[in-house]
């Protein structure tokens, strides 16, 4: 996203906010999350796309069939209208593809990562009047419906197969070697999932040393959660030293030394050191 960016302090702003409502907007935060990574398009009061996604999760609300219940009959239903009707699904090579962490573009292509699909699944059901929540086991992200003692899961990524206990149990233990715990089925906190979104993009801006840029406005979008881990604040001091921007990279690394001086003295000292080395680079 480009410095120059004349939305991008007010959206962020609001990206702030919504993450510290009593009850935080999942597809608003994905939205404003996903306008860091999508060019505006010129001449579109809707710049970032953001009002034409919530308009199209409204529209495929209104194609499910009015008055289900039972949680069984709402997951087939949405695998019936999302994945078979309009062809959500995902792909080993959606992996490699930033837009399938966008929202906005996931809509459009209807392809996505498991979470991001999840996220379409999560607001077009809640919009309909379903008990939907999202689960957020390790490696692939899933939805639930009704009471989260039934286990009513489907998988979004495989365009809404219904996922029993045993599948979700060979899931896990592929993804970690662990067993399956209970805590990994309860339902996931907005804040939660897009934490888990940053992430993904932060791991993909990785792997692709010339995307500093993406991974820097993951990690600025992190810190603008109420509830973050403390260590990403050195990581984007480490990132912009890593651009260039020595100056500001040693500032926070200090600042970060502080924090862990109390609880880690010598790690702080470490961090110090750093911090000089970063600005030694400017001689």
């Amino acid at each position: 996203m480009s410095s120059d960016d004349p939305g991008r302090s007010e959206r962020r702003q609001r990206f702030a906010e919504e993450a510290r409502a009593e009850r935080p907007d999942l597809a608003l935060l994905c939205l404003l999350l996903g306008a860091e990574a999508s060019p505006p398009s010129a001449g579109d009061a809707d710049l970032y796309g953001v009002d034409a996604a919530q308009i199209e999760l409204d529209r495929l609300a209104g194609l499910l069939p009015y008055g289900a219940r039972g949680a069984r009959v709402w997951a087939s239903a949405l695998a019936e209208l999302l994945g078979e009707r309009c062809g959500f699904a995902g792909s080993s090579a959606d992996y490699q593809r930033l837009d399938s962490s966008v929202l906005q573009q996931v809509l459009r292509r209807r392809r996505g990562l498991p979470i991001l699909l999840s996220v379409v699944w999560i607001e077009v059901a809640r919009r309909a009047g379903a008990p939907v929540y999202g689960v957020a086991l390790p490696g692939h992200y899933v939805v639930g419906f009704g009471d989260p003692a039934e286990r009513v899961l489907a998988d979004p990524f495989a365009g809404g197969a219904p996922l029993s206990g045993e599948d979700a149990e060979l899931m896990v233990a592929g993804a970690t070697g662990t067993p399956l715990e209970q805590s990994m089925l309860v339902p996931a906190r907005p804040l939660e999932t897009v934490l888990r979104i940053l992430n993904n993009i932060r791991a993909w801006a990785s792997a692709r040393p010339e995307r500093t840029d993406v991974a820097l406005w993951a990690l600025e979008l992190s810190l603008l959660l109420p509830s973050h881990p403390a260590r990403l604040r050195y990581e984007r001091a480490q990132l912009l030293v890593q651009r260039g921007e020595f100056l500001r990279g040693a500032a926070e690394m200090d600042e970060y030394a502080e924090i862990v001086d109390g609880i880690e003295p010598t790690a702080a000292e470490a961090i110090r050191h750093r911090a000089q080395a970063a600005r030694a680079l400017l001689n």
